[in-house]
């Protein structure tokens, strides 16, 4: 993004005049402020967008902490206060998206500000503010081609009952990236490099083509996303419909993540892969410093039969129930501070069940912007594999073996 850079000698105040006079015009789609450097340890970005409530025009404030998300609307005035307010001093980064271009304001540790802005392609048309009483909120439109092509809705842009709970969770996931985008380091990159999307186990490509169109129609980027799957039949299956609605920048591979080694990742995505399968898709998005790694594990065989050892909790883990669960926890709690210790912040949270599997639970690991010593996490790693007998953690060994002597 290097069309304009401001000149103004508050690129601050230029911000907010643009937010206030492209909501008063009904231009404003949205605006993320992230890179959090205020006090709250748990407040990872504010998202904020027009509403409608009782008839009037709001702006809602969406504050996304680390296991909740806060709701505050504010009138235009008020709520042009309360976002000048967010930006000094808590947030880096602010990215404001109109219908006719995208703007950030940049502020460096040193506290000097950068207003750097581009004009879109091609200006959308203006969206009516959502009301407060909305369902849900839709980050893929209905009428978009590629649903009707993977069978999601029909003719009529109707979503088809049997459906309904893949097109919850094609929003839900949308909703989940375009977040992780906003706080990585490619929020700040310029919107015509090409960003790479590589998504393992990519299956029928719902999700897929979901990100593809995400990042191309509401984010403006430009998108080179690839799905790759095992069975070649739905390898044919995505790329006919690729065909068929002339997509630019999507494509799908057959491939294993343990063999394909794309020319360049900047998001890797694995979902539902079985038990390693997910250490080795994310090490794969660790060797090629990719900017998110989001995945959803499957099944965890490795690290049940290493608690069979004496252990004082050895009374509880001899129910199998009780052991699978503990063995889950274990294995993607030391993913997460493994992608700790290799410079990225991680969230575990719960997600919409996959058709492939009743694991709702999901690794979201964003690179930090700046390094930070990762000595207490390295000890973190130790002591509790220490403390439960686990004497190999697949992803540790991959980080290992990787590592030079």
């Amino acid at each position: 993004m290097h069309d304009d850079v401001s000149p103004d000698p508050d690129p601050t105040d230029r911000l907010i005049e643009l937010v206030g006079t492209s909501l008063a015009e009904s231009r404003l789609s949205r605006l993320v402020l992230s890179k959090h450097r205020g006090p709250d340890d748990t407040l990872q970005r504010v998202t904020v967008r027009p509403v409608v409530l009782k008839g009037q025009l709001h702006l809602s404030f969406v504050a996304s902490h680390t296991t909740r998300d806060l709701t505050q609307n504010l009138a235009p005035e008020a709520g042009l206060a309360h976002l000048r307010a967010l930006i000094d001093g808590h947030f880096s980064h602010v990215h404001l998206l109109t219908t006719s271009e995208e703007v950030q304001l940049l502020v460096s540790r040193k506290g000097k500000r950068t207003l750097l802005r581009k004009k879109l392609a091609q200006e959308a048309a203006p969206a009516a503010p959502a009301g407060h009483d909305r369902e849900k909120q839709r980050w893929i439109p209905m009428d978009r081609p590629f649903l009707v092509g993977l069978g999601v809705t029909d003719a009529a842009h109707h979503v088809i009952p049997a459906m309904s709970r893949k097109w919850k969770q094609i929003n839900k996931f949308v909703e989940v990236f375009d977040g992780a985008v906003a706080a990585s380091p490619l929020a700040a990159t310029d919107p015509s490099r090409p960003l790479h999307v590589v998504d393992f186990g990519s299956g029928k490509g719902y999700l897929t083509f979901a990100v593809h169109d995400h990042l191309q129609r509401a984010l403006g980027r430009n998108a080179r996303v690839t799905g790759v799957e095992l069975r070649q039949e739905l390898v044919s299956l995505c790329n006919g419909v690729i065909d068929r609605l002339g997509l630019a920048g999507l494509h799908f591979d057959a491939g294993d993540v343990r063999t394909y080694t794309p020319p360049a990742i900047d998001v890797m995505i694995a979902l539902h892969a079985c038990d390693t399968a997910t250490d080795h898709a994310i090490h794969l998005g660790l060797r090629a410093n990719a900017s998110i790694i989001l995945c959803s594990p499957c099944c965890h065989k490795q690290i049940r039969p290493q608690l069979l050892s004496p252990h004082p909790l050895r009374p509880i883990l001899q129910h199998g129930v009780h052991l699978g669960q503990e063995a889950e926890m274990l294995t993607d709690g030391l993913r997460a501070l493994l992608l700790e210790s290799a410079g990225y912040d991680t969230q575990v949270f719960e997600f919409v069940s996959l058709e492939h599997t009743n694991k709702n639970k999901m690794i979201l690991a964003v690179k930090r912007s700046a390094p930070k010593a990762n000595d207490e996490v390295l000890a973190q790693i130790r002591e509790i594999k220490a403390f439960y007998g686990i004497r190999e953690h697949a992803l540790e060994t991959l980080m290992k073996a990787a590592t030079p002597a």
